[in-house]
């Protein structure tokens, strides 16, 4: 059946930020088909904005010419009246144009709005709002997941078993970006009262190994251990989360946990700040470096690093309590 596609193909934490767009055209005209990638896909499934999650592996299984191919006969196939384009990316052009979808909609200041037959000028400061333009002129609703209450059990069974109290404080010391990473979780674990969760995918089970040794009988780690839902489920259920520059404070923004947002190589004026009126910025003020690129690079361009350690775990520690 003809219906709407939304193509975004980057980070996790961009994923989150488009379920207002999707929000939105699923109540102009139901739920709608999303393309993302296979590390996302989970994080989208039973959202009730969505349709059909389709997972575009372009590093893997669907990487090169082959792979582009295949997943463009696939959406050739389902006949899609319109598709949005949120990801400002060659790639995801190429399958919105194979899709032979007449209406293909995305941002004026795009690299390859040539290939748009709608450009739309984006809009507001935050991500969310630019995002959400794409829509058109409308109120923008906060991020959300959809999460069900078997999701939610099953965050509540794991903390029941780790032995960790209902108010607890979640830490999320990962990030893709090396540079992003606040090299001093271990240290506020260690002075924050209370039971500590750290949360995180598979790639972040060192890291809370190295917190979790500070104080095993308080702390406890779930980063590797629960699907992308139920983890976010458990995010819900913390006093607050303390977080990098990255996904997990979007996920937090999106099940309404107040958040510690650390900002390094970065800044909030980006437009990927947290939202909520209770939350709050940690940062170095002052530094003619700073920002010192889009998303953060793998190391210091001045190798230094002031961003990330003059942020004393004295600061972080106040906007947590």
């Amino acid at each position: 059946m003809p219906g709407v596609l939304v193509i975004q193909t980057a980070f996790l934490g961009d994923v989150v930020l488009t379920t207002p767009l999707l929000e939105r055209l699923a109540a102009k005209g139901g739920p709608v088909d999303v393309l993302v990638t296979p590390a996302a896909a989970s994080l989208l499934q039973g959202h009730p904005a969505v349709r059909e999650v389709i997972a575009y592996d372009k590093r893997g299984h669907d990487r090169g010419l082959r792979g582009w191919t295949r997943m463009a006969s696939t959406l050739r196939k389902r006949d899609y009246d319109r598709v949005y384009l949120p990801h400002r990316s060659m790639r995801s052009a190429a399958l919105a144009i194979a899709t032979d979808s007449g209406v293909r909609i995305g941002f004026s200041d795009s690299p390859v709005a040539w290939t748009y037959s709608e450009r739309v000028e984006p809009r507001g400061e935050h991500e969310i709002e630019r995002i959400a333009s794409l829509a058109g002129p409308g109120s923008v609703p906060r991020p959300s997941l959809g999460l069900s209450e078997a999701e939610r059990r099953a965050a509540a069974e794991w903390l029941e078993r780790a032995g960790v109290r209902r108010d607890f404080t979640a830490l999320a010391p990962g990030s893709v970006w090396a540079t992003k990473q606040w090299p001093y979780y271990a240290d506020l674990a260690a002075r924050l009262p209370g039971s500590i969760v750290v949360v995180g995918g598979p790639e972040d089970r060192a890291a809370g190994e190295e917190i979790v040794a500070r104080d095993p009988g308080r702390i406890r780690s779930a980063a590797g251990e629960l699907p992308l839902r139920v983890s976010a489920a458990l995010i819900e259920r913390a006093r607050v989360l303390v977080a990098n520059d990255s996904a997990p404070l979007h996920i937090a923004g999106a099940v309404g946990t107040r958040v510690v947002a650390i900002f390094g190589p970065t800044v909030p004026a980006f437009g990927f700040g947290p939202l909520g009126a209770a939350d709050s910025i940690a940062e170095v003020d002052g530094l003619t470096c700073r920002p010192c690129s889009k998303h953060g690079p793998m190391v210091c361009p001045l190798l230094h690093h002031r961003c990330m350690r003059d942020l004393s775990v004295d600061t972080v520690l106040k906007l947590s309590e």
